[in-house]
């Protein structure tokens, strides 16, 4: 199954496209804003070594400010630009020449991964977690 961002993006307040490959050129002239933003959207591809969409739904994705405007990366083929996790996110923005970058998640509750995990049942009820 394919997912639109459009109505995210349109809340987010995103201007348009640049593609990865403008980065370096934007930045020598001094377009490029000096953080980034690292937000969750609905997954478009499939693979990556997640290739379930019905276990593996989100995906991550870069936004950057090119004079003054919020623009998402794209792939040189055009595509939105997506990683599995913000660790190779976050490596891909410091191969890019970022030092920092803001990150949200408008999509998911941070309660929902900890209310299945046994551990923050213990922690909530103010009791230490089982020894593994």
């Amino acid at each position: 199954m394919m997912y639109d961002n459009p109505s995210l993006e349109a809340y987010l307040g995103v201007a348009g496209v640049i593609t990865q490959a403008d980065l370096p050129v934007v930045r020598a002239q001094g377009r490029l804003g000096e953080y980034a933003v690292v937000y969750r959207i609905y997954r478009n591809k499939q693979g990556g070594g997640f290739g379930d969409q019905s276990k593996h739904p989100y995906a991550w994705a870069v936004l950057v400010y090119v004079d003054g405007l919020l623009l998402r990366i794209n792939s040189a083929r055009g595509d939105c630009r997506e990683w599995s996790t913000l660790d190779r996110a976050g490596q891909w923005l410091m191969n890019n020449g970022f030092s920092y970058w803001w990150t949200r998640n408008d999509l998911e509750t941070a309660s929902s991964e900890e209310e299945n995990s046994a551990d923050s049942a213990h922690l909530a009820a103010d009791e230490p977690p089982p020894m593994k």
